[in-house]
């Protein structure tokens, strides 16, 4: 058995259009596999900040514990794909990523910030926004 010291290992460049490539086929088969996991991993944003460095910008800690559980699977492929065993990866939080669930309820009370009077005609005649 031949074991390469970590300095031998190949370090061939790649490109971000490389990433967002392998990125858009990995989440694709996650959503085959597992859609609970592909829509809290969907959120994440990758991209290549420096020549080995792949950053990843995640919105909760939630979502980055849920790719943790995948991660090996996509990395090691990628590292494979784009014959680079050198990269490193870098998690930072970003919660502009939220995406939040917009309700007729949600919408609606937004409205009555602006214009307190829907509030009455809302008691007035019951509406349904559920």
């Amino acid at each position: 058995m031949v074991v390469k010291k970590e300095e031998d290992l190949p370090e061939h460049h790649f490109s971000d259009v490389d990433l967002q490539r392998e990125w858009k086929i990995f989440l694709d088969d996650l959503q085959k596999k597992n859609t609970v996991l592909f829509y809290a991993v969907n959120t994440l944003k990758v991209y290549k900040k420096d020549e080995n460095i792949i950053n990843i910008l995640y919105p909760s800690d939630s979502v980055k514990s849920e790719f943790e559980k995948v991660q090996g699977e996509f990395f090691n492929h990628f590292k494979r794909k784009v014959n680079n065993y050198k990269i490193e990866v870098e998690y930072s939080n970003d919660v502009t990523l939220k995406k939040e669930i917009v309700t007729k309820r949600s919408i609606f009370d937004k409205f009555v910030e602006i214009n307190p009077v829907l509030k009455d005609l809302d008691d007035l005649l019951k509406l349904d926004l559920s």
